[in-house]
């Protein structure tokens, strides 16, 4: 055996390893003279970089008892170069038997590793248990860390302070000159609103953010304080003039509308203005971290306009961050290979302020770097010719073009490819969809970078006419990665209920205008997965499908209902059929935080798969991987990620209930995994937002016609068909209210001699048992009384619920002693056999029922369960045409039995002694 080697051994070997992963950074091993007023103090190993915060870890062989102290110790310490404190600190467990390893170089590099972080406040993460992972996977924990999050947000809230401030002069503009503020959101693209004015001081910031950086990088570029200082006579003219010669560096995509704007302003409102952002930006300077890449894009997502009807929800980092790597770790990429990456085409057709397209930038650079390269070398190209990004906010794609450049900022490059696309009715009289239009052709005259007439095509800052040609071929992209508006153009509720087409009722289009661009949606729609109940989404994920090459990958943020909608149907057909490698992520937790976007208000998924370039009717197999909350931050996801990458086998959705592979930060679970089937029938995908994989396992086994109970070795025979096939569904609301010709009946107001009782909305104090009264009545219009029959012959007792609120309503299926009609939320059921209607109340309403009801519905919203009346025909009950007379008979007696009992809210259904005996 051999001899047991000292852990300097081992250090030396990791820091080796390290040291070919990181190449941009200092890795020093077992060095002392390197912690200011601690000249003695050893570090095992320490990794340096000019725009990091340093980072040191601590490692020792198992037990590793002093590791966790050691690597706290050492938080706060200054290194002697620059001065910086240690921001974050590891501590790593070397695995058992390492320690005798014959050859350790060879030995470390196929080894796992146990790691914990430790920042300076003190904070561990994971908060208990060690994190498992590869010396690649701690180089890439170690390149996040050297940027605390914590110091990230510091900065983000003192710009987005400064700009509140700064506002105010606008403000006060837009009353007493308001010419001055048309005339700045008309180079903004958008309307003259408080949101505007605050994207317009958010312009600037971000120029004086950049501004001082790169006065420490250009001799010829005079620091803030001399051109915009207290003592400066006149910081307008000085700021533009230095802007100036910053434009004839390079530098387009951040200060030529910035620019633009500020010669817009009056010079005292400009010297106000301009003094507050730069004490502001000379404190997001202080906090260290000008060199993360989201804090652009975070602030400028606050203040997107137009997110009522665009939806241009902000995606927030560590989800970007997520969605990215698991893209990119999909692609078939040689990552040594600079040529091989320049030649990567990646697309997001949403781009917004650009979060994707920076996360995936970060990933391609960072598997650059850890394969030996320098991402500084990537720029050039990754701007030139790599990142596509479409947007119809021209101010959403300057900020794109400033994240992205702030990847590499002393770096230049020539044109991007980042386009502002025409949108709305156009100088022609024509109207616009923005990149939708793309769906019609591979090459489109676009708006490019910035609007009409800033006429601006790239960093390099020459002038071109206001169009340019933007190219992006069908089937031409590696990588597609969105994260689309959600609206829709049947959203008649709430906010939208007096806009034509919310779809398209952004930057203040016209009714007739909306209704062309519904129109034109659905001319370049035909014939994809486009649905216009499923929203503008499923549009950008048919223009997604078309551009990407066989082998690419497509990663889309979307709403929940893509896993189980009806009118997302085509879009999970087409994945059946043409896509392999499928991942969804979805988020369990409830309110806000199951959501992957900031402030949607509904449940997100993440969806990845590759294009297999073929088309086949074959199953196909993918992973669903439930979170029990979303990432919180960078390090978080990277882990989550890598916990999904780094499993191999998973229990499958048909094994029975015996749960799915756990996903775990340490020693907390952080969700589980579940291999599923998801079929060229386009049937949903059940199993999203799970706390507990065995759930899903027994809702699939009854839908198979199995009972199959967690904990029971015994599986019962059963035969479970679609509701449809057992039964027919009423009609849809619209088809009996709505306006004439085609609803023939008005509703008013309940009445105990109603000729037309009618079933038609939720109150939850009358809805707690299995018999409910109704509560509207209907009155036939004059003149469609023969239509009115033939409503009303659709009538019935039994009524299944649309819209069903796990957390405050008890019923799946209400009964009505006489015929009556079904309502928005309250369809009817009708079966040719009347004893059916008592058998499906208490099969509706029993823990298997509400279990088949929860297993085919869309859980988009908090608590709430949602299926529409066509999704409802294949809703998986008891097949009541197999029970025999006998039990026909028992199971209304049964119904007698139960029908004044009150039974509880469906989520505590196990609480519910009533439920338990029915």
């Amino acid at each position: 055996m051999p001899s047991r080697q000292a852990e300097q051994n081992a250090n030396n070997a990791l820091g080796a390893l390290l040291n070919s992963m990181m190449p941009t950074c200092a890795v020093r091993v077992e060095n002392t003279r390197v912690i200011a007023a601690h000249p003695a103090l050893r570090l095992d190993i320490l990794i340096t970089a000019p725009d990091r915060a340093p980072v040191v870890i601590e490692a020792e062989f198992m037990p590793a008892a002093d590791a966790e102290q050691e690597a706290k110790d050492r938080l706060g310490l200054e290194v002697v170069d620059g001065r910086r404190p240690i921001e974050a600190a590891i501590a790593l467990r070397y695995p058992e038997g390492l320690e005798f390893s014959g050859g350790m170089s060879e030995a470390m590099r196929d080894a796992r590793l146990e790691y914990a972080v430790f920042h300076r406040d003190r904070t561990r993460f994971p908060e208990s248990g060690w994190l498992d992972g590869s010396p690649a996977d701690l180089a890439e924990l170690a390149r996040l860390v050297s940027v605390p999050q914590e110091a990230v947000d510091r900065a983000a809230d003192a710009l987005q302070n400064g700009i509140d401030r700064a506002v105010e002069a606008l403000d006060e503009m837009a009353m007493l000159r308001p010419a001055i503020t048309r005339a700045i959101a008309d180079l903004l693209g958008m309307s003259d609103v408080r949101q505007t004015r605050r994207m317009a001081c958010a312009i600037i910031a971000n120029a004086m953010v950049f501004h001082e950086q790169l006065s420490g990088m250009h001799e010829e570029v005079k620091p803030l304080r001399h051109v915009c200082g207290d003592s400066i006579a006149d910081p307008q003219e000085a700021t533009l003039d230095a802007w100036a010669v910053i434009l004839g560096i390079n530098y387009w995509p951040i200060f030529a509308i910035a620019k633009d704007v500020l010669e817009q302003l009056p010079s005292g409102d400009a010297a106000r203005i301009l003094r507050t952002l730069r004490r502001t930006a000379q404190r997001v300077d202080a906090a260290g971290v000008t060199n993360a890449h989201d804090l652009t894009g975070r602030i400028f997502q606050r203040l997107i306009a137009d997110r009522k009807y665009l939806a241009t929800f902000f995606t927030l980092p560590a989800s970007a961050a997520l969605l990215a790597r698991l893209a990119v770790a999909k692609m078939d990429v040689d990552w040594s290979d600079a040529q091989a990456i320049a030649n990567l085409r990646v697309g997001d057709f949403a781009c917004g302020t650009g979060a994707l397209l920076s996360a995936v930038y970060d990933q391609v650079a960072a598997r650059h770097e850890r394969a030996g390269g320098d991402p500084a070398n990537l720029h050039r190209a990754m701007m030139e010719e790599v990142l596509y990004g479409c947007d119809v906010m021209p101010s959403a794609i300057h900020i794109t073009g400033s994240t992205l450049s702030g990847m590499q900022p002393n770096v230049g490059f020539g044109q991007s490819r980042l386009y502002t696309m025409p949108y709305g009715r156009q100088q022609d009289g024509s109207v616009a969809i923005g990149s939708l239009e793309l769906l019609q052709s591979s090459t489109l005259m676009t708006l490019f970078n910035m609007s009409d007439p800033v006429l601006r095509t790239g960093s390099a800052g020459e002038e071109t006419a206001a169009q340019a040609l933007v190219e992006a071929p069908d089937e031409g992209f590696d990588l597609v990665i969105m994260n689309p508006p959600f609206t829709r153009a049947t959203n008649h509720e709430g906010a939208h209920a007096d806009v034509t087409n919310p779809a398209f009722a952004a930057f203040n289009a016209t009714r007739a205008d909306q209704t062309r661009m519904g129109s034109r949606i659905n001319q370049l729609g035909r014939d994809t997965c486009y649905h216009g109940n499923a929203g503008i989404a499923s549009a950008f994920a048919a223009l997604g499908d078309r551009k990407l090459k066989p082998g690419g990958v497509l990663a889309m943020v979307l709403p929940l209902s893509a896993a189980a909608g009806l009118s997302w149907q085509k879009f999970r057909q087409t994945l059946a059929k043409e896509y392999t490698d499928l991942t969804v992520f979805s988020i369990a937790a409830n309110g806000r935080d199951m959501s992957f976007s900031s402030d949607t208000g509904m449940a997100e998924c993440l969806v990845i798969a590759r294009k297999v370039g073929r088309k086949t009717d074959s199953k196909r197999r993918g992973r669903f991987i439930s979170l029990a909350a979303r990432p919180q931050g960078f390090v978080q996801a990277s882990s989550v990620a890598q916990g999904v990458l780094a499993s191999q086998q998973v229990r499958q959705l048909e094994d029975g209930p015996y749960g799915g592979g756990e996903l775990t930060l340490g020693d907390s679970p952080s969700g589980e995994m579940l291999d599923a089937p998801y079929h060229p029938d386009s049937s949903v995908w059940g199993s999203v937002r799970l706390s507990d994989c065995s759930l899903a396992q027994t809702a699939y086994a009854l839908s198979e016609s199995r009972l199959w109970l967690p904990g029971s070795a015994e599986v019962i025979e059963l035969s479970v068909k679609p509701l449809g096939v057992v039964g027919k569904l009423g009609l849809v609301h619209r088809d009996i209210t709505g306006p004439p010709p085609r609803g023939p009946f008005d509703k008013t107001t309940a009445s105990p001699t109603a000729t037309y009782p009618a079933l038609w909305n939720h109150n939850a104090k009358n809805e707690t048992r299995m018999v409910c009264a109704p509560d509207s009545q209907l009155r036939v219009r004059q003149g469609m009384e023969e239509k009115a029959a033939e409503v009303w012959a659709t009538a019935s007792r039994s009524h299944l619920n649309l819209e069903y609120t796990f957390g405050s309503q008890p019923l799946a299926v209400s009964f009505t002693e006489q015929d009556s009609i079904g309502g928005s939320v309250w369809p009817n059921v009708i079966f040719y056999d009347v004893r059916f209607d008592y058998a499906f109340a208490i099969w509706g309403n029993s823990t298997l029922g509400l279990l088949c009801y929860w297993w085919h519905s869309t859980r988009q919203q908090s608590s709430k369960a949602r299926i529409t009346i066509r999704s409802a025909e294949s809703l998986p009950i008891l097949d009541l045409r197999a029970l025999t007379d006998a039990q026909l008979a028992k199971a209304e007696d049964i119904f007698d039995e139960f029908r004044e009992k009150e039974l509880k809210p469906a989520y505590i259904a196990d609480a519910d002694p009533n439920r338990a005996l029915l």
